[in-house]
């Protein structure tokens, strides 16, 4: 799945700094982990400035989403199986 906006992600902070992202993350979802800038979720590539959080809450992940000419957002989409990658990586 390549199109975030296929998926109908909640937005759950707009137009934010890449702080500001990860310190929402990491205050407010309490499964978080730390990832490379880089790091592909769903086919798409986490931009930002180190360390970047994408957190685990239910069902859904929740991450920083850069969008060129818009800025960044805080997404919470369905995980599926991104959610055993992320939990994976934790062990590595």
């Amino acid at each position: 799945m390549g199109c975030l906006e296929a998926m109908r992600p909640e937005v759950v902070l707009a137009q934010c700094s890449f702080r500001e992202a990860r310190e929402y993350i990491r205050k407010h979802v309490r499964e978080h982990y730390e990832v490379e800038p880089g790091y592909r979720i769903f086919d798409v590539h986490i931009l930002g400035v180190p360390p970047l959080y994408v957190g685990v809450e239910g069902d859904h992940v929740v991450f920083p989403y850069t969008k060129p000419c818009h800025g960044t957002f805080v997404v919470k989409a369905a995980g599926g199986d991104e959610i055993g990658r992320l939990r994976e990586r934790k062990g590595k």
